[in-house]
């Protein structure tokens, strides 16, 4: 057990760092930033919806658990982040009514009020999603340290894509860069929690990964379809249009090539 604990451990904190791959765009100018998210932001479209259909909703319907009981699940998550968002609104309006200043010519406000609710969003739905990362690697390190160093290498591999189009969301939505890079961390780190909880519960979670997978594959859907499509139908130029739908297209993709080494 104690090999398991120090595997697992050490797998989950290497997973939690690669929320730092957007490092890379630290480096890059503010303008030619903004450029390139749009494209971004349309692959991890194609992505939340191929890792939902692809990966989640399969491996949720193959557990043996009744497909309409999987199917309420995948609803719940849902409806789950509808009314995440809903309350996330509500706190945003209620805040920057507070700030605003009795002759409304206020000169400033606070960065967070400039924050759009659907990047909190996006950080609640990735930390379920690297909870369950967590969940999963413990799990595999309990079947052999084989299958568990597979696993993680799926996990990374996943992980690196899905941490960069997430970073240039949370800039696109009103984060910092620095900002963007620090809260993608916290929400990695999840993937720790997830790993002991799998730890000290053992064998058993393994009868509760279904419906947590089923509220992922929800979460993911409900972000895609809600927030993201909305935001890139703002664009009507033929050319980013074609440019979107390839990125879309190149999300999808990548979801399905990871069936490959899974």
């Amino acid at each position: 057990m104690l090999e398991v604990t120090i595997y697992s451990g050490v797998s989950v904190l290497i997973v939690s760092f690669i929320a730092f791959a957007g490092l890379f765009f630290l480096s890059i100018n503010d303008k030619v930033l903004k450029k390139i998210i749009f494209i971004l932001v349309s692959f991890s479209v194609g992505a939340l919806f191929g890792d939902a259909f692809v990966h989640l909703i399969p491996e949720a319907f193959e557990s043996g658990i009744s497909g309409s009981v999987i199917s309420a699940f995948i609803l719940l998550g849902i409806i789950f982040f509808f009314v995440m968002e809903k309350f996330i609104h509500w706190r945003h309006s209620h805040i920057e009514a507070e700030e605003a200043c009795e002759n409304h010519n206020c000169e400033s406000h606070k960065e967070g009020s400039l924050i759009k609710p659907a990047g909190y969003m996006i950080l609640l739905s990735d930390t379920a999603h690297n909870f369950l990362d967590g969940i999963i690697i413990a799990a595999s390190y309990m079947i052999s340290v084989e299958v568990g160093i597979t696993t993680t290498i799926a996990v990374i591999l996943h992980e690196i894509p899905q941490e960069i189009g997430q970073f240039g969301l949370l800039v696109h939505y009103g984060f910092s860069k620095f900002k963007a890079l620090l809260f993608n961390f916290y929400s990695a780190l999840s993937a720790v929690l997830g790993a002991v909880i799998a730890l000290l519960l053992g064998a058993n979670i393994e009868g509760f990964t279904p419906f947590i997978i089923s509220i992922a594959a929800g979460g993911f859907i409900y972000i895609a379809g809600s927030d993201l499509v909305p935001e890139i139908h703002k664009t009507s130029d033929p050319k980013k249009s074609f440019i979107q739908f390839i990125s879309i297209l190149g999300g999808i993709a990548l979801m399905f090539a990871f069936l490959l080494i899974e």
